[in-house]
């Protein structure tokens, strides 16, 4: 039996089984460059570490939902100057998951406040917070649902759990039976426990009238405003979703 033979059982008992991956790669390069053993070791847990972070931010990605894979990296600026770069820039450094701060993007509909937000959710992922994207009218779907079979308790569980919950298009349709409540109950469960991104065509002084009572939308938007960030994104639509053709 072979030394790696003998150390198979003991990395999978450890939880380093991973570590056969890059093990013989590692060790030829210590064998050509003279490495220290400690040197090796370090190398070899490193890629351990690596691939550890790496299978955690596919699976955080993967729970929150997505509906497209969209970053920074992918937008296009120059289409839209009313986009204010600086400020998305800033918020990119995701300092205000921990501060349990939100996002409020408004503009025409496709101008990119879909893509930024959720580009602002995979810089999350990234840094490693737990994020979760829903459409605004699937959201309270499901959560007027829950209140039918019980679950009610559950799902806000799961929307509040999230260190930074995504909600968007709010306001493209009005909202009907308790969904004022449920969005008002979501707004104050995470006040100042998580952070929010919200889009919406819809501009901020409009939120109030679909809560549908004047006491209900003050509570709303007083948590909701209180540690906000508002990005206002001008210009036309076609800028961003449908650029006009060359001539």
């Amino acid at each position: 039996m072979s030394s790696t033979d003998e150390l198979v059982p003991v990395l999978k008992r450890l939880k380093l089984s991973g570590v056969l991956q890059t093990m013989e790669l590692r060790t030829s390069q210590a064998v050509d460059d003279a490495l220290t053993y400690p040197e090796y070791l370090y190398r070899l847990l490193k890629d351990e570490v690596e691939r550890r972070e790496g299978k955690q931010l596919q699976l955080r990605l993967r729970r929150a939902s997505f509906d497209s894979m969209k970053t920074l990296e992918d937008f296009d600026f120059t289409f839209n100057p009313g986009v204010p770069k600086a400020r998305v820039i800033d918020l990119a450094t995701t300092n205000f998951v921990p501060k349990h701060e939100n996002v409020l993007v408004v503009g025409p509909t496709g101008v990119g406040k879909s893509h930024l937000a959720q580009a602002l959710g995979v810089r999350a992922c990234q840094a490693g917070y737990r994020c979760l994207y829903m459409p605004a009218h699937q959201l309270l779907t499901s959560l007027r649902a829950a209140r039918a079979d019980d679950s009610y308790e559950a799902k806000m569980r799961r929307y509040c759990a999230a260190d930074l919950l995504i909600v968007d298009d709010l306001g493209l349709r009005p909202l009907v039976h308790d969904e004022p409540l449920d969005l008002y109950e979501l707004i104050r469960r995470r006040y100042e426990r998580g952070a929010m991104v919200i889009t919406s065509n819809r501009d901020i002084p409009e939120w109030h009238e679909l809560f549908r009572d004047a006491l209900l939308a003050s509570a709303a938007m007083d948590r909701l405003l209180h540690h906000a960030h508002i990005l206002r994104i001008d210009g036309d639509a076609r800028s961003f979703r449908n650029p006009l053709p060359q001539a």
